[in-house]
């Protein structure tokens, strides 16, 4: 069942690069957010790779290469997700889940719990992204 929104995270996009692939293009992103996650004031960091699918979406993910900060300590993360352009101009969008696997103090509960997640980011790498537990 869907629970709580847990999340509002905002910031930007803080490099990109091209990846090699033998299965279409790909594209590593990395982001720094910040907002309140479970109530706890934190910095979410991502570097996760994107690919483009022959149907012209997009598949994600962020294999152990997320990080979480709070004042009481540093966890770590991995999810992936679906997405696609949403314009000319290279925003995005992405709706998949996220797996917190060491966490700081303060989030223990969430990580008992998938947490599944809206990702938007616009042309010039201003992004949101929202959590929801999923019990």
């Amino acid at each position: 069942m869907l629970g709580e929104k847990v999340v509002a995270f905002t910031g930007k996009t803080t490099g990109q690069r091209v990846l090699p692939s033998v299965d279409g293009p790909r594209v590593e992103t990395t982001n720094e957010l910040t907002g309140e996650l479970g109530g706890v004031p934190a910095t979410w960091l991502a570097t996760y790779n994107a690919m483009v699918r022959p149907d012209g979406s997009l598949y994600g993910e962020c294999p152990d290469q997320g990080l979480i900060m709070t004042a009481d300590g540093i966890g770590t993360w991995k999810g992936a997700a679906v997405g696609c352009f949403t314009d000319d101009a290279g925003s995005v969008r992405f709706r998949g889940a996220v797996y917190l696997v060491h966490v700081p103090p303060k989030l223990a509960e969430l990580a008992k719990v998938a947490l599944v997640f809206e990702y938007d980011q616009d042309g010039d790498g201003a992004a949101t992204l929202n959590f929801w537990e999923w019990k």
